[in-house]
């Protein structure tokens, strides 16, 4: 992009540009000013990104610092800004994160958006790559802190008070300010953190410096009543430690008050399971009956040609008692590679649909109908084949294992091959989406397309049939609230 020189003020050919960034999550500042020196035509590689206290001056004015040039300032015939939706998307997350080289990495792609527009869609790309790093390990984060802040009581003159203590990887506390107002509107609270702090008084949130964990409470008497109760509902049958480190991990053990149960409850875990065996406590089943059992079986399972041509088992992962199952085809390359169910770009489409769709994913549970990846070679890349309908009922035997200990509500075929390994028939999504379909045990089947389905679509096509599946989800989103309630 070549800006009309004639347009900008106070440009300086050559100079080097420093902003001074207010806040480390201050993302509207960034937008404001990366937009500003793009219509300048201020090339990436002459602007500098400071955040507070990264400089000796912590007061210093933006770009005009110990001889730094000011901002230039564009005209108003400035040629607009293009970024495309998917960069805005995961923009806003990316500059949560504490890599002090984001916002610089972010004017860079936006700079390269400018001359092309469909930059982000090349996942090969190493700034595409790293921004959608950034932006997952943003949302990861905040999945934790959602999940793992836990409030106590404190004495307080104007009634009942709760401060938790969190320590975030990256700058989201504010970001996540409005999920706690929402979720404990009626309480008086206060969430402490090294990168600061949000206290809610039931009408207004107000943000405070960083905290240390000494100003946090370490007790209250409501914690031996929430023990008791995580003792007894916790399931030695469906154990995966893996998993479970995986989504709850140490850093964040300190912070909740039944962690300190659980190496106790997992080292007596196989005892307490061969003593409810022993008593007959747990009903005999012919599918392995945890999630570890599961996937070691399916690594080892031969029972088609699928298994046989040397390619990873992908089994299912997600919440051990999840509510929502969603299960797909089978694996693609990336989840092959991988070992992990929708993390390729199919995966990638789903997660965006989801989270619109106001569904966690990390609170269902995601698996295939086929647990390998089908492919032909085409010169070194393997590329996609659909199961035949032997194979996927071959493999619905372990469909129905996972099922069994996942006991869901509400499960979602992600196209024709799903819906055949749940229930045994191929149907048309065209007619059965939109609807439940009772199973014969007790949860309710919806049927809808996979997302690599919209992938291969373009143009109109694909902005229709995205609405039909979004509409999709929102119904399942619905029932699944109704269930809930």
């Amino acid at each position: 992009m070549t800006v009309q020189r004639a347009n900008v003020q106070n440009v300086s050919l050559g100079a080097h540009y420093t902003v001074h960034m207010p806040a480390p999550d201050d993302f509207a500042f960034w937008r404001e000013r990366a937009r500003g020196l793009i219509q300048c035509d201020v090339p990436p590689d002459r602007v500098s990104w400071v955040e507070p206290g990264e400089t000796g001056d912590l007061f210093a004015h933006e770009g005009h610092s110990r001889g730094e040039k000011r901002l230039p300032v564009a005209g108003q015939e400035a040629p607009p800004v293009r970024a495309s939706k998917r960069f805005m998307q995961v923009a806003r997350n990316a500059a949560l994160h504490s890599d002090t080289e984001r916002f610089g990495l972010l004017y860079r792609m936006l700079w390269r958006l400018q001359s092309n527009p469909r930059g982000m869609e090349d996942k090969a790309d190493t700034d595409v790559r790293r921004i959608e790093e950034l932006d997952k390990s943003v949302r990861r984060d905040s999945h934790k802190m959602h999940a793992f802040v836990r409030f106590r009581e404190v004495p307080s003159d104007t009634g009942e008070h709760y401060v938790a203590w969190f320590e975030p990887d990256h700058h989201i506390v504010r970001a996540n300010a409005g999920f706690f107002m929402r979720r404990f509107a009626n309480m008086h609270w206060s969430i402490l953190t090294p990168r600061g702090c949000i206290h809610w008084d039931g009408e207004t949130m107000r943000e405070s410096g960083p905290a240390q964990r000494n100003d946090a409470p370490s007790g209250d008497p409501i914690e031996d009543l929430w023990k008791s109760y995580y003792a007894s509902t916790f399931n030695p049958a469906r154990l995966k430690v893996g998993a479970m480190m995986a989504e709850m991990p140490k850093k964040y053990w300190k912070n909740m008050p039944e962690a300190e149960l659980i190496p106790g409850l997992i080292a007596g875990a196989q005892a307490r399971e061969a003593g409810m065996v022993a008593a007959g406590e747990r009903e005999e089943r012919k599918h392995p009956a945890t999630f570890g059992e599961i996937g070691d079986a399916i690594a080892a399972c031969r029972d088609c040609a699928i298994a046989t041509c040397g390619t990873r088992a992908v089994a299912g992962e997600g919440k051990v008692d999840a509510a929502l199952m969603i299960v797909g085809e089978q694996p693609g390359d990336h989840e092959g590679k991988a070992g992990r169910p929708f993390i390729g770009p199919a995966g990638q489409m789903l997660d965006e649909h989801l989270e619109r769709a106001g569904i966690d994913r990390a609170a269902a549970y995601v698996t295939n109908a086929v647990k390998h990846f089908k492919f032909s070679w085409r010169g070194k890349r393997r590329l996609h084949q659909s199961p035949t309908a032997k194979e996927i009922d071959t493999c619905r035997w372990w469909l129905e294992a996972e099922r069994a200990v996942v006991k869901p509500r509400v499960v979602v075929a992600l196209g024709a091959s799903a819906a055949r390994g749940l229930i045994g028939k191929t149907v048309s999504v065209s007619q059965a989406r939109g609807k439940a379909i009772p199973l014969e045990d007790g949860s309710e089947l919806w049927v809808t397309v996979h997302p690599s389905y919209l992938l291969r679509l373009d143009g109109k096509a694909r902005v229709e049939q995205a609405a039909l599946f979004a509409n999709d989800l929102a119904a399942i989103r619905a029932r699944l609230t109704e269930l809930e309630a």
